[in-house]
């Protein structure tokens, strides 16, 4: 008979919701554990890229096929960037060439796509606790202890291994791991949703506005199928803190008294209150692994720097720890897997995470950013080749080094 480790997944997020989907594909127990009960909401701007679906697609080889036409999921086709000089680049995104037809990423309230895949994570070999809060984690000689409060009381569970994937307030990552909050690596953001905001693109891009005031932060635009848009703006927090930068007001602003979309949004309707949460960025490399611990998703500060994109990353880290966990078990090395998927999730994702990172900061110099949109206007080969890094990692490299900008404002 086999030993299984004792496993805790504490938050059932996406990152929480995919390790636990594929440990029990390998047939492996664990406990997921979540404060709430689902569906519940999450702020954020709701948009699932390529690289979430790729994930998604080993779950579920026909998901884009299920969702296309769904109301709940809206493809989109492209992304709209506006340059701090108030002009539009379209990036279409590159059509899949199995799924021509299909799109390659969605926008859905994140009511809606977390309880999808909360019932995708339903197993046998998942026993699951709702409304349940971790409020303690220590080390002890023989595991890991857990605090666990639910209905005012409070529960204690040993394990052998706690995955920490309860977002930017883990409370895993800041005992186990040490976090502290480090405002020049981590964002502020703030979504509201609106109904009536009008000159959409056909195809659902999704826009992401650099607009002046806000670098090196965005203002955005995403439609979704219900003819509602999540809407919002997200800024580094020291800049926030040194500009003193009131983001709910700031977004009033924008909407009523920027010239780009004051008529767009001039009989539109707010659904909702302004809502702000933190976005820990992966601008710095963390300690996402140790001794009785793994840290998957934004608990790992895994948010892309440049586009604030968090749920591929978080579902990636969630498959990288299932499989390393089977094959840690598998080989008999169980002491090996926190420095196996530090290693592994970094060789992943750590150079598209130091280039998005360049970028970030590479918009104090707003004319740099100016010229590439205004080239690629002009230039259909740049504006393919800007397209192609969406997708090629090791084609977005070139984006760190001089001679492409040389090249881009001499040639």
């Amino acid at each position: 008979m086999i030993s299984f480790p004792r496993i805790a997944i504490i938050g059932a997020g996406p990152s929480g919701s995919t390790c636990s989907f594929f440990l029990s594909k390998h047939q492996i127990p664990h406990v997921l554990i979540d404060t709430a009960d689902f569906p519940r909401d999450k702020i954020c701007g709701d948009a699932i890229s390529g690289k979430a679906l790729h994930i998604l697609r080993k779950m579920d080889p026909q998901i884009v096929q299920k969702w296309n036409g769904e109301a709940s999921f809206t493809d989109t086709w492209g992304i709209s960037f506006t340059a701090p000089n108030g002009k539009n680049l379209d990036i279409p995104f590159k059509k899949e060439r199995r799924d021509g037809d299909l799109p390659v990423g969605f926008v859905s309230k994140r009511t809606d796509f977390d309880h999808y895949l909360f019932q995708m994570a339903q197993s046998p070999y998942a026993q699951i606790h709702g409304r349940t809060t971790l409020v303690g984690v220590q080390k002890t000689s023989t595991g890991i202890l857990l605090e666990l409060q639910k209905d005012g009381k409070v529960e204690k569970m040993e394990v052998d291994l706690v995955i920490g994937a309860e977002g930017e307030r883990s409370v895993v990552a800041k005992v186990l791991a040490g976090y502290k909050k480090e405002p020049r690596h981590f964002s502020a953001g703030i979504r509201q949703y609106w109904t009536g905001v009008t000159n959409c693109h056909a195809e659902n891009y999704i826009e992401l506005h650099f607009l002046k005031d806000l670098l090196p932060g965005y203002f955005w635009i995403f439609p979704m199928s219900d003819g509602t848009c999540n809407v919002g703006l997200g800024m580094r927090s020291d800049r926030v803190s040194k500009g003193k930068v009131n983001l709910k007001k700031e977004l009033e602003r924008i909407i009523q008294e920027h010239p780009q979309f004051k008529e767009r949004f001039q009989h539109a309707e707010a659904l909702e209150l302004p809502k702000g949460w933190g976005l820990p960025m992966g601008s710095k490399q963390q300690t996402i692994g140790g001794e009785g611990f793994l840290l998957l998703g934004d608990a790992a500060s895994l948010i892309d720097p440049f586009t604030g994109e968090g749920i591929g990353n978080g579902m990636k880290s969630g498959w990288i720890a299932a499989e390393l966990i089977k094959d840690c078990l598998d080989r008999k090395q169980w002491d090996s897997l926190p420095n196996l998927y530090q290693k592994k999730v970094f060789r992943s994702l750590g150079d598209e995470l130091r280039v998005s990172d360049f970028l970030q900061r590479s918009l104090d110099f707003p004319w740099l950013f100016n010229a590439v949109v205004r080239k690629a206007n002009k230039s259909p080969l740049l504006k393919e080749t800007l397209i192609c890094m969406f997708e090629d990692v090791d084609l977005r490299q070139q984006l760190r080094k001089p001679k492409f900008y040389w090249d881009l404002l001499v040639k």
